[in-house]
C-alpha cells in the first residue's frame, strides 16, 4: 500500500532550490515525481531526490534568466527574503505578494 503525503508548500509561495541560487512562486504540484526518467537521471547522483515526494512547478529566476522549474520537496526551502519576483508570467498568475506569498488568480484545471 502506498503512503499518501502531503504537500508541504503550497501554490503562492515562494521558495529557494537548496543547492542552486534560484527562487521562484509555487504554480502547481504533482503529489510523486511526474516528469522522464531521463530529466530523473540528469540530476546529480549526489542531490538526485526521490520519487515518492510531492514536486512542485516554479515559476523560476536566477541572477540570469527566468524560467520554469521542477523541483522535489526535498530540494526546497521557504524563501523569506521578501524581495519580489522578476518573472513575467508572475502576475499573470498571482496577484501582488502578502507576507512573501502570492495569492493565485488563476483556476486550475485537472
Amino acid at each position: 500500500m502506498s503512503r499518501i503525503r502531503l504537500a508541504k508548500y503550497a501554490i503562492g509561495q515562494v521558495v529557494r532550490h537548496r543547492f542552486y541560487p534560484f527562487r521562484g512562486v509555487i504554480f502547481d504540484v504533482d503529489p510523486v515525481f511526474d516528469n522522464t526518467d531521463e530529466w530523473w537521471l540528469s540530476i546529480p547522483e549526489e542531490i538526485r531526490p526521490r520519487k515518492d515526494q510531492p514536486y512542485y512547478h516554479l515559476l523560476a529566476e536566477n541572477a540570469d534568466t527566468e524560467y520554469v522549474a521542477y523541483v522535489s520537496e526535498q530540494n526546497l526551502m521557504l524563501d523569506d527574503s521578501g524581495a519580489p519576483l522578476r518573472h513575467p508570467k508572475v502576475l499573470e498568475l498571482f496577484a501582488e505578494a502578502e507576507n512573501g506569498r502570492y495569492e493565485a488568480t488563476f483556476v486550475q484545471a485537472h
